[in-house]
């Protein structure tokens, strides 16, 4: 701990400031924000700059009209397809959090154990991607999964098939684009998380006759959970809202919530209900939130 933070501490006002900061951010940074969301979301569509009603209406004799819809919910709770997009949002984000757990468990885990002067080459090409454009690496897939595309091209000059296989606009190439996209956020909060593991308790599991795959499952896997919901989290939150990826990749059967909200924000100009859209979403995020402090508790407990 340093210096000014233990001066601050021995202070009232700095117990203060330490203890407010995170909070003041939290609420300049997201409770407002959310609240002038939600604003929207409880108010009706209008042919007007911006595109919605005013809460107050009117004011007549000291009294204050208050206008509140919740007609914008009861669209997304009755209309089958913004239930379609919440569902397919929900399967996509957990399918793709799922395959790139998958892939990227073990290539985290294999550049935590490997030799010292490779982990750092290893990881820069991890990284490597986000020094592109996120568009040009998904436009990339696009030639590739085309009919006349990388793909195609070399299963046909291979004999392997006579017609292109249709890969392009399909939940597959969707699967594909973002498990690509995210997997960096998978294996760097896992392999922070493999690196700091004590060797010795694999050695000490060793010596008393367990098998490797027993280590893993026993030691190995449990220790590294907190980089598995981490490296989850990373994927699951930014993809329940993607809208690039479907857009660009999918088919019609690929609508997700994020499309929908673009399309009611700036082609239907229905911001209300855009913004129940968001505010739902939001309220579906919340739950990984919930389940990691959850937890967090419980590991906690255990140690104690």
């Amino acid at each position: 701990m340093s210096a000014v933070t233990l001066s601050l501490k021995n202070k009232p006002w700095g117990k203060l400031a330490l203890i407010g900061t995170p909070w003041f951010w939290l609420a300049l940074f997201f409770a407002l924000p959310f609240l002038f969301v939600l604003k929207i979301s409880l108010s009706e569509a209008a042919l007007m700059q911006p595109p919605y009603m005013p809460f107050i209406r009117d004011i007549e004799d000291g009294l204050v009209t208050l206008a509140i819809n919740f007609g914008n919910y009861a669209i997304l709770f009755e209309d089958p397809l913004y239930r379609t997009a919440l569902e397919n949002s929900v399967t996509i984000a957990g399918i793709s959090t799922l395959i790139a757990l998958l892939i990227g468990y073990p290539m985290a885990y294999a550049i935590a154990k490997a030799p010292q002067h490779w982990r750092l080459p290893l990881l820069m090409l991890i990284i490597l991607p986000f020094w592109t454009s996120f568009l040009i690496r998904v436009y990339a897939w696009i030639g590739i999964l085309k009919n006349n595309g990388l793909i195609n091209n070399f299963l046909m000059w291979l004999g392997i098939t006579d017609q292109p296989i249709e890969m392009l606009y399909t939940p597959i190439a969707v699967y594909v684009g973002i498990v690509y996209s995210y997997l960096p956020f998978v294996i760097l909060p896992l392999y922070a998380t493999l690196i700091r593991m004590d060797d010795s308790l694999l050695e000490a599991a060793a010596d008393l006759g367990c098998k490797p795959w027993k280590q893993f499952l026993t030691i190995t896997l449990p220790l590294s959970m907190p980089g598995i919901i981490a490296g989850g989290m990373l994927v699951f939150i930014p993809v329940m809202g993607e809208f690039v990826i479907p857009d660009l990749l999918g088919g019609p059967n690929s609508l997700m919530i994020g499309k929908l909200m673009w399309t009611e924000f700036f082609n239907n100009k229905d911001w209300p209900v855009a913004s129940a859209l968001a505010v739902v979403l939001l309220t579906v995020l919340i739950i990984p939130f919930v389940l990691w402090q959850h937890y967090e508790r419980r590991q906690e407990e255990k140690s104690l």
